[in-house]
């Protein structure tokens, strides 16, 4: 939800109890459950020729044109090209639904006319990882992440994603309280990676993963894109975990950045290594930590694959919402995904052997899959009192009749379209 975290600009340096501060100031704002936001990211491609590679200049001329658009969402080009709209802070989940949705078809329009459409993939399933965008933010993130392999780039150039945003929830206990809710993003977050994997292919085959973004994302630095330790309060642990971060990037005046080793914030601020970080230079920081649910002032769901459809967002989005901002399901989803603590064991999301299992085998895993159908059974209950119209109703039913009721997921269309291909040559 752009626009809901309050920056605090200065040049001065920061010491580390101003850090830590100001982290747990601006990253856990709580009050009433009230507003809602998605981020979709979504692949451009050639309908004639998908495999094509969109070259730059192509890109460049599509995302112009989308610049004289009247858009409501914040656009975005991601490192590989992604389209990136990100939604205003909505009052409901049937306004932040009409409002993407209106963009969405203002965006999809428009690039027709460049002989363009979007998308929804969690990996691209045609081509390998090449970044567009020339930028220092990303060519420090490259360099960075080529320290310790291959995925750094696949993340940055090759996955999307649909990004849930809620508010952080209530002081006080119960379904709406922030320990509660912060608890349930990171093992309902299994069920959601499992529920809608969408990216089994690479190159245009097999990987061996229904979500192979998710196991892209558990292969990164650990420092930067695992969940923080479990069983403490949300704000101690996340603050710990950000100023314990190795620090991606020191931000120049001229590029390229520098990317020092091993550097965590806390060091960098008791070493003064570089030049001393000030509070813009911890904002950004932040910006550069990509664990499963991330706090911004509000929690940011990010273990979603991008959805197949022109309106296959909406079901993760609403079921989302209803297991977190209805009280009734979401005390039926706490309830359910409870037991799974067991099966996360020790070892942070998205590492541990529960999302493994989510990644790899979809609603195929008997235990997530009777969980999946738990808890789309408390949402589907909750939309009407959401305020859901018949629309979204209608696409969470469809989805749980093609899908959870059968133990799959999009993954599975997918695989089922690339066997179907093999059988006939």
């Amino acid at each position: 939800m752009p626009g809901t975290s309050q920056r605090m600009e200065t040049s001065e340096p920061i010491s580390e109890t101003a850090a830590e501060d100001h982290i747990q100031g601006i990253c856990f704002k709580t009050g009433p459950p009230r507003r809602i936001g998605v981020e979709l990211e979504w692949f451009l491609h050639d309908p004639h020729d998908p495999a094509r590679p969109v070259g730059p200049a192509r890109l460049g001329a599509a995302v112009a044109g989308l610049r004289d658009l009247y858009l409501r969402s914040r656009l975005t080009t991601e490192p590989g090209g992604q389209l990136e709209l990100s939604s205003l802070p909505a009052p409901s989940l049937t306004a932040c639904v009409d409002a993407a949705a209106a963009d969405l078809h203002s965006v999809r329009h428009r690039l027709r006319r460049e002989g363009l459409a979007l998308a929804g993939h969690g990996h691209d399933p045609w081509r390998r990882p090449r970044r567009l965008l020339d930028e220092p933010r990303y060519a420090a993130m490259e360099t960075y992440f080529d320290r310790s392999g291959p995925a750094g780039r696949a993340m940055m150039c090759s996955t999307a994603s649909v990004q849930v945003c809620l508010d952080s929830g209530t002081e006080e206990p119960g379904p709406f309280g922030l320990g509660r809710r912060w608890l349930l993003a990171h093992l309902l977050g299994a069920v959601l990676v499992a529920a809608f994997a969408n990216s089994p292919l690479s190159t245009g085959r097999p990987t061996g993963w229904r979500s192979t973004r998710q196991a892209v994302w558990a292969a990164l630095d650990p420092g930067r894109t695992l969940a923080p330790p479990a069983g403490t309060d949300p704000r101690t642990a996340w603050t710990a975990y950000a100023l314990d971060a190795p620090v991606l990037c020191i931000r120049g005046e001229e590029a390229p950045w520098t990317v020092p080793d091993g550097l965590t914030f806390r060091d960098w601020i008791r070493q003064g290594s570089h030049r001393r970080p000030t509070a813009a230079d911890l904002d950004y920081h932040l910006s550069t930590l990509f664990p499963p649910v991330r706090p911004r002032g509000y929690l940011e769901l990010r273990m979603i694959d991008a959805q197949p459809g022109r309106d296959g967002w909406i079901v993760p989005l609403a079921v989302a919402v209803s297991l977190f901002d209805d009280a009734a399901a979401s005390e039926v989803a706490y309830r359910a995904v409870k037991p799974l603590a067991d099966a996360a064991g020790r070892d942070p999301a998205p590492r541990n052997p529960l999302w493994r299992r989510a990644a790899r085998h979809g609603l195929a895993d008997p235990e997530l899959h009777s969980i999946a159908m738990t808890c789309f059974a408390a949402a589907r209950e909750a939309l009407p009192r959401l305020g859901a119209d018949r629309a979204v109703q209608g696409a969470v039913d469809d989805f749980t009749e093609r899908y959870v009721q059968r133990g799959r997921c999009p993954a599975d269309d997918m695989l089922d379209a690339f066997l179907r291909k093999e059988s006939r040559t």
